[in-house]
C-alpha cells in the first residue's frame, strides 16, 4: 500500500485522543470524528501537529487510513451512520472491543468465539481492509510503549497482507517492535477474547499499563 498521511479517527475518548496525538506527532494530518465535534476543541488546541475535529462522516472521508476507536457497543451504528462507501479501499484499524460491563468488573463479551466485532466491522465495510489492532493494550501504552523488557510486537489480524504490512509500519513508527500477526480477521475472536483476561491481570497487578504477549 502507498504511504498514507491523512488519518481519520472515529471516536473522541481516551483511545482516539491518544492515537490522534501519536499520529499528529509523527507528521500525519489527523481528524477526530465525534457526534459532538465541539467537545474536542480543547484537544485540537492543545495537541501539537496538524489536527482537526469533525463529524464521524467527515473524519472517515478525511482519512486515507481510518481508525475505529468508539465504544464497542456503538461501533456498528457509527459505521452505519457514515456509510460503507467512505471506507472503500482504505486501511481501517479496528481498536474496538465487544466489552460487556452489565455485570460489573471484570467485563465479559457481548459477542465471541463464533463471531467477533472485528468480523462484524469487516462485513459492514466489505470494500475496506480491516485490521484488528491496538485492542489488546491500554491507551497509555499505545504510543511510545515503555516496558521493562522493551517493546514487544503487538497482536494484529486481518485478511489483507498489504494492509497488515502497512499496519506494522505504523506500529514501528509508534515504538512497537512490530506486529504479531495471528491470521485472518476471524482471529479477532481471540484477540478480543483475551481482553477480559487483560482486565483481570490489571486488577491483580494494580495497573492498566501492561500488555499480554507471546514469549519463547
Amino acid at each position: 500500500m502507498a504511504e498514507a498521511r491523512r488519518v481519520g479517527i472515529l471516536g473522541s475518548g481516551d483511545v482516539a485522543r491518544r492515537l490522534g496525538a501519536g499520529f499528529a506527532a509523527r507528521g500525519y494530518d489527523v481528524m477526530l470524528g465525534s457526534r459532538e465535534p465541539k467537545k474536542l476543541a480543547a484537544w485540537t488546541t492543545e495537541t501539537k501537529g496538524k489536527v482537526a475535529a469533525g463529524t464521524f462522516a467527515q473524519a472517515a472521508r478525511h482519512g486515507e487510513v481510518v481508525v475505529l476507536a468508539v465504544h464497542g457497543d456503538a461501533a456498528e451504528s457509527v459505521l452505519d451512520s457514515v456509510g460503507a462507501a467512505s471506507f472503500a479501499g482504505k486501511l481501517v484499524l479496528d481498536a474496538t472491543n465487544p466489552l460487556d460491563f452489565s455485570r460489573g468488573m471484570p467485563p465479559g463479551l457481548f459477542v465471541g468465539t463464533s463471531d467477533s466485532l472485528g468480523e462484524r466491522v469487516q462485513r459492514k465495510l466489505p470494500a475496506a481492509k480491516v485490521v484488528k489492532c491496538f485492542n489488546t493494550v491500554g491507551n497509555q501504552q499505545m504510543v511510545d510503549p515503555k516496558f521493562a523488557s522493551g517493546p514487544p510486537r503487538l497482536w494484529i489480524c486481518g485478511n489483507d497482507a498489504d494492509a497488515k504490512r502497512a499496519t506494522e509500519a505504523i506500529l514501528k513508527e509508534f515504538g512497537w517492535a512490530g506486529a504479531f500477526d495471528v491470521g485472518g480477521i476471524d482471529g479477532a475472536r481471540w484477540l478480543e477474547a483475551v481482553v477480559p483476561l487483560w482486565f483481570r491481570a490489571g486488577v491483580a497487578l494494580n495497573t492498566w499499563e501492561h500488555v499480554l504477549q507471546v514469549v519463547r
